[in-house]
């Protein structure tokens, strides 16, 4: 389906229901495609808080202060 931007912009519950149901939407300016809307991947993983912890470690000092001019002469 293509659609105008105004027109996207005025209709876009209906588009969301039309992306549900697995439609795509191209999204036109003056005739021209700029976007397309699609359904999301079928397999997505749900987000999982907290699924990096113990993952990431930070050396130590890594917040340090560090003075102006070691700063501006770029030897972090």
């Amino acid at each position: 389906m293509d659609v105008s931007i105004a027109e996207a912009k005025n209709k876009l519950p209906s588009l969301i229901r039309a992306l549900e149901a697995g439609e795509q939407i191209v999204i036109t300016r003056n005739g021209r495609p700029v976007a397309q809307l699609a359904p999301p991947p079928p397999g997505r993983r749900p987000v999982r808080f907290g699924a990096m912890r113990g993952r990431i470690r930070l050396n130590p000092g890594w917040d340090d202060p560090i003075d102006l001019d070691r700063f501006l002469t770029g030897a972090i």
